[in-house]
């Protein structure tokens, strides 16, 4: 409990600093419409969803004998 001011003071400093820019502005969407974010977006969670059932795949499941 002795850190729970720095965590606050941290907390509202990144809340002030975040609060700025909506979505649409950030660093990483700049010249992106809402649907290309999307479409991006989109992508990015079926190449890890994909990633993830091969990892899978190719484990076998341990203690169940």
């Amino acid at each position: 409990m002795t850190r729970g001011n720095q965590r606050d003071l941290a907390r509202a400093k990144n809340m002030k600093k975040s609060a700025n820019k909506p979505a649409g502005e950030q660093e990483s969407n700049k010249g992106l419409t809402l649907e290309q974010r999307k479409q991006r977006d989109a992508d990015r969670m079926r190449e890890k969803q994909s990633k993830k059932q091969q990892d899978g795949d190719g484990k076998v499941k341990q203690g169940a004998s």
